[in-house]
């Protein structure tokens, strides 16, 4: 596998038993925000699926709004959910994981409140547009509100 699959794979062992991971957040930490649709690409070719240790429990990994994957590689989302129920993850009635309740923080199951604070997202009121000032998220050809580096053209 390539780097950017075994970069998934090292995050997504680390996902505990009993919690999940969006495909977003496993691309955030392996620092390739905006990449979770590749994350999904990684872990189908997923070449150790399971529970056991040494496993690489992909079935831990849905999409933000708590659903299964459609195409869960390894038996389909009914699988999936099965799997995750034997967790004993719960899910909501439409079938979602309850994510308030289940998502994984990003942290080792053994760190103790206040040791690897890392962030796993960005705060909710962080500066997209700041701080992908080469990349802006900012369309200048059809912008309402051109800002002062926008290469829309301007007519006097």
């Amino acid at each position: 596998m390539g780097d950017y699959a075994n970069r998934v794979f090292a995050v997504v062992r680390r996902i505990p038993r009993g919690k999940v991971a969006t495909y977003g957040q496993v691309a955030r930490l392996i620092g390739a925000p905006r990449t979770a649709r590749y994350v999904g690409y990684a872990l189908h070719a997923n070449p150790e699926p399971g529970t056991d240790p040494g496993c690489i429990p992909c079935h831990r990994v849905v999409f933000k709004d708590g659903r299964m994957a459609t195409g869960f590689a390894f038996g389909g989302p009914d699988e999936q959910r099965g799997m995750l129920a034997a967790e004993g993850i719960a899910f909501d009635e439409e079938g979602r994981v309850l994510m308030e309740e289940f998502q994984w923080d990003g942290r080792p199951e053994s760190a103790a409140p206040g040791e690897n604070d890392m962030p796993t997202a960005p705060p909710p009121d962080f500066d997209w547009e700041a701080e992908l000032a080469e990349h802006p998220l900012h369309h200048c050809e059809t912008c309402a509100a051109p800002r002062p580096d926008c290469k829309k053209e301007r007519h006097a």
